[in-house]
């Protein structure tokens, strides 16, 4: 399969260049600047992200950039900076940063990269640094007003860089840029689709797992779902589904869910074990040790009912790409932000390998897979839900009590966006139960009880989600009907906080 590598620097955009590769059927894999994977000929091609540093800096990356030359790249801000700066051009800090829409004054209309992009079209810009003085064989290809360097070519090579952020929907030819380069300039033959992914998951699976027994845990969400189906269909009865109610899922979702899954062919199998994730939670407050004890349980359930399977070999995981991203530095120099128990690994003393059929996806990839192999509407449209469930939505330490009463609120909401028809058109919503309580008057008496907040976000992949508008009629009533059907509950408030700075969950 043809690929094209991109190596990140820190930018935040380096997700955003994979989602706009992928988006013109070109697979795109993301690896950090100091780990550089090794090329096999199914490589085409490698683009060089953008990077919060300068190249200047002494800190700053500096990676080994031993295929230029030998195939296409396309170096993008920093990238740029960087190329100049070890072919031994100049850059400095700009006089006037750079930062926003830009317009492109000049083009050289013979290069392929400008094929189709006219002067005037606007790009976005978002450099400290500049490009002063190009080395004896790099050609200029554009310039903005403010860049006379804007972008260039080095000579007798595939080599491009632009000093403006391509993968930015600002950039209104951006994509018609990254077209010319996967397409006219790598080669690449567009044809990372959905059929063709499920076609060669399915012949993996098979080739990989051949007669051997795997085990999957099924969450009722979409990404697990698709997992499942992609595993029954390279594996059939090898496949053993199993899914947990862990006590921290949505109200009546374990027998819903359960329910949905018995006209998929799927061999599940249900699993209560509500208590034991209680008393792993119990006086646990810090986020990361709630994570931590519900992914060491889950995997003591799964070993519990793996071994009452015979000849179980691998256990498999609906993990896809952003909780890979989120926590793991395959960004290079970019933070983990949090773990994900999913994607943690196993004991030793476990004896199960892990396939992921799923690992390389966003989010709106897997759901364009599950419509490929036929997933049911209702679980292919529902809301993602974290794996640690309603105990990351509870910020404090879990009760049972706790629990019952976020089930509640979470219900009303969630029907509620059903019925308003508002459903479909939220990435994700939830409620927060809060470790404050606050005063307030029902009847003629005072009472001192919960806060909830509510959160709904739009989003793509969730990489990046803004807060959903939704209507304040709506609101008002999902917040009355809450403190009036939900004891214990007295505030409803509404988060308006995008992701960045914020994150989807609170913990």
């Amino acid at each position: 399969m043809q690929t094209i590598i991109i190596l990140d620097q820190g930018s935040q955009y380096t997700q955003l260049i994979a989602r706009k590769v992928r988006e013109l059927n070109v697979y795109c894999e993301i690896h950090p600047f100091n780990n550089i994977p090794k090329f096999g000929e199914d490589v085409v091609g490698v683009i060089l992200s953008g990077s919060p540093f300068s190249v200047n800096d002494i800190n700053s990356p500096q990676p080994d950039l031993w295929f230029k030359g030998k195939l296409p790249v396309l170096g993008i801000c920093y990238g740029a900076q960087y190329m100049v700066k070890i072919c031994g051009g100049k850059v400095e800090r700009s006089t006037k940063r750079e930062y926003g829409r830009a317009i492109i004054s000049s083009i050289d209309q013979t290069s392929p990269l400008m094929k189709g992009i006219d002067v005037g079209s606007q790009v976005w810009a978002s450099h400290g640094d500049t490009i002063e003085k190009l080395p004896a064989d790099f050609n200029i290809i554009c310039s903005t007003d403010n860049v006379i360097n804007a972008g260039y070519k080095i000579a007798n090579e595939d080599t491009y860089a632009i000093q403006f952020h391509p993968e930015v929907h600002h950039s209104i030819d951006g994509q018609i840029l990254l077209r010319n380069f996967l397409v006219d300039i790598c080669g690449c033959r567009q044809d990372w689709t959905s059929d063709n992914f499920v076609t060669t998951t399915v012949n993996n699976l098979t080739e990989l797992l051949r007669n051997d027994k795997v085990v999957l845990g099924l969450s009722g969400g979409v990404d697990s779902s698709v997992a499942a189906m992609l595993l029954n269909e390279a594996i059939g009865k090898n496949l053993n589904c199993i899914f947990v109610d862990n006590g921290l899922l949505r109200k009546d979702e374990f027998e819903t869910v359960l329910e949905s899954y018995k006209g998929m062919g799927l061999n599940v199998t249900g699993v209560d074990a509500k208590q034991m994730f209680y008393d792993a939670l119990k006086g646990l407050k810090d986020p990361e040790q709630k994570r931590k004890a519900i992914g060491k349980t889950f995997i003591d359930v799964f070993d519990k009912e793996a071994s009452k399977i015979s000849g179980v070999k691998w256990l498999a995981q609906g993990t896809i790409y952003p909780d890979v991203i989120e926590s793991c530095s395959v960004k290079g120099p970019s933070a983990t932000i949090k773990s994900h128990h999913n994607v943690g690994g196993l004991p030793d003393y476990m004896k199960l390998k892990i396939v992921e059929p799923l690992r390389s996806l966003f989010k709106d990839e897997v759901r364009r897979v599950g419509k490929v192999i036929g997933l049911k509407e209702d679980l292919l449209a529902r809301h993602p839900f974290p794996g640690p469930g309603l105990a990351i939505r509870i910020l404090s330490d879990v009760t049972e009590e706790k629990v019952r009463i976020l089930q509640k609120v979470d219900s009303i909401f969630i029907e509620g966006l059903k019925k308003e028809g508002l459903y479909n058109k939220v990435w994700q919503a939830g409620a927060m139960l809060l470790p404050v309580q606050s005063v307030g008057v029902m009847g003629d008496e005072r009472t001192y009880e919960n806060v909830v907040a509510l959160r709904a976000v739009e989003s793509v992949d969730g990489m990046t989600a803004d807060w959903s508008h939704l209507p304040y009629e709506f609101l008002a009533n999902i917040s009355n009907s809450i403190i009036n059907n939900v004891k214990g509950v007295n505030r409803v408030c509404y988060d308006i906080s995008s992701k960045p700075p914020a994150t989807i969950e609170w913990e």
